[in-house]
């Protein structure tokens, strides 16, 4: 087995320092990977990359990378059937986003966009949108290439979620 690839359970490890807060990353075109790296380290947060073949990760305690084969939506399978409520999803894809929200996870784009249940009608709706246009032959254009306040934005949303869902969990101890 390659050091790079550790199970995943690796990363829900209690007695390594790990919180039952999990982030997964939906691996293959995510620009952030780095930035999550450096908040789950800060945190004590194990890290999933759910990837349809194998990358290159940090050889650090609690950052898995699981290779899921490419079969279609493989990766989003995967997440949604280990995603649990108070765990973190970082992905771009709308429907992964709606099904992890459906499971109690809380969900961030690479660009800082939380997903909701307030806004992840609307996304969807919108992706559907845009792919019936493309489908009639319409130019739509893809999305904007990822700036720098884009990635701080991402930084503030992750930090939010981390700190949000430690706080529900404080209070459902009590």
């Amino acid at each position: 087995m390659d050091t790079d690839v550790r199970s995943s359970e690796e990363g829900r490890d209690r007695g390594r320092g790990f919180s039952l807060l999990q982030i997964y990353i939906d691996a293959d075109a995510c620009p952030v990977k780095g930035e999550v790296y450096r908040v789950a380290s800060r945190h004590g947060l194990g890290v999933t990359l759910v990837a349809n073949s194998w990358m290159r990760v940090p050889p650090e305690p609690g950052i898995v990378l699981e290779v899921v084969g490419s079969a279609f939506d493989a990766a989003d399978d995967w997440i949604v059937e280990k995603v649990e409520p108070g765990d973190i999803v970082v992905t771009a894809d709308i429907p992964l986003a709606s099904r992890c929200l459906e499971a109690g996870a809380r969900v961030v784009g690479p660009s800082g966009r939380p997903f909701t249940e307030d806004n992840i009608g609307n996304a969807l709706a919108t992706r559907e949108l845009l792919s019936d246009l493309r489908q009639s032959g319409e130019r739509t254009g893809g999305p904007a290439p990822l700036q720098k306040r884009d990635r701080s934005r991402f930084l503030q949303q992750l930090e939010d979620a981390i700190q949000s869902i430690r706080r529900d969990q404080r209070v459902s101890r009590l």
